[in-house]
């Protein structure tokens, strides 16, 4: 009875791990991420406010880093978009998702703090999404 058991929860295993590694199949973990925004920003120091635009296609997200110079500490959503979500990945990088089927322009700001080589502070990064 016990070599059985063991034999069944061998063969589960061993059943998983090919439908895992099979063509065309990707585990949860080995998705893609979301690329990189299109960006232009004006960049300013720790302690200063600085804004961009990015170019999203309807129902697409991608990640918007934090592009001061230095290390950020702290980074939160300062203004919620109206027409995507924005969620944080770490304390460096976001998420934007523009709303499916809309096109248009949306806007979010973020929060963070951090110190850089010249000056450390709070920036709030406002950024003018526009959706194709």
């Amino acid at each position: 009875m016990t070599m059985s058991i063991v034999t069944t929860r061998w063969l589960r295993i061993a059943a998983l791990a090919l439908v895992v590694t099979a063509p065309g199949i990707l585990p949860a973990l080995a998705a893609q991420a979301a690329p990189q925004c299109s960006m232009s920003v004006t960049l300013a120091d720790w302690g200063e406010n600085a804004t961009g635009d990015i170019d999203v296609v309807s129902g697409e997200s991608c990640q918007i880093p934090i592009g001061i110079r230095g290390t950020v500490t702290t980074s939160a959503i300062a203004q919620k978009p109206a027409y995507g979500k924005l969620k944080k990945i770490n304390a460096s990088t976001f998420e934007y998702r523009a709303k499916a089927k809309y096109r248009g322009s949306d806007t979010f700001a973020i929060k963070a703090t951090g110190q850089g080589p010249k000056a450390s502070g709070t920036s709030v990064i406002t950024v003018r999404a526009t959706i194709k």
